[in-house]
């Protein structure tokens, strides 16, 4: 299923995912701006398909996203959004200025490094087990809420449109899903991240973002 239209690709790309994947949604949203059609392959971490002899021959740590192109396996979306980056450099998702660059790269690092591994369901399903579901919840807020005021510090001083500029770059496409994954999910009180809550509600609008949102996906229960 190609969920982009109009845009020339390569007829190989194929994206393992799931509805509700922060992660998956990421590269969705790539995809989407660089205008890369692609295969959906619905992968359901509910029904554990995620832990089958066939996913892992694709990712042996049992995670979404994956995307195949060609004869290339890649897995983790900050891999694959860097890989997308050199091998179909249209629309590039990283500014040529260095500086930019690197908080460009910063932001997205902390989204995926110190922020989305400590809300993982898995991860919240144990805390449930050995401590409490109520503790787990505050658990994954309390971590959520300390990665959102460093990108608040770090974003505070920039004032285009998004979150580096007036043109959307690879911050926006770790962004916006984790935002979207914190206010609803984890009911996130945004009032507390002025910046970040001003630069989401122009991401949000973004057509790319919208074909990428999980209720828009073939997998998505409604």
């Amino acid at each position: 299923m190609a969920t982009k239209d109009g845009g020339e690709a390569s007829s190989e790309l194929v994206l393992y995912s799931y509805w509700q994947s922060s992660c998956s949604w990421r590269v969705r949203i790539a995809l989407n701006l660089k205008g890369l059609s692609y295969e959906y392959k619905a992968v359901n971490l509910a029904k554990g398909e995620q832990l089958t002899p066939e996913f892992e021959k694709l990712n042996p740590l049992h995670f979404v996203p994956v995307l195949v192109d060609g004869d290339l396996v890649v897995s983790d979306s900050y891999a694959i959004l860097m890989y997308l980056e050199e091998k179909y450099p249209q629309r590039s998702l990283l500014p040529a200025d260095p500086q930019q660059k690197a908080l460009n790269l910063q932001v997205a690092s902390i989204i995926s490094s110190s922020i989305q591994p400590l809300h993982m369901l898995s991860i919240l399903k144990s805390l449930e087990e050995k401590i409490s579901p109520q503790e787990a919840l505050q658990f994954a807020q309390t971590n959520i809420e300390k990665g959102f005021f460093a990108l608040e510090k770090l974003l505070k001083d920039f004032h285009g449109k998004y979150a580096t500029a007036d043109e959307v770059y690879m911050a926006d496409v770790f962004m916006a899903p984790q935002i979207a994954v914190a206010t609803e999910r984890f009911k996130i009180d945004m009032s507390k991240f002025p910046t970040l809550s001003r630069i989401y509600e122009s991401q949000k609008a973004l057509p790319e973002f919208l074909a990428a949102s999980p209720e828009r996906q073939p997998d998505a229960l409604h």
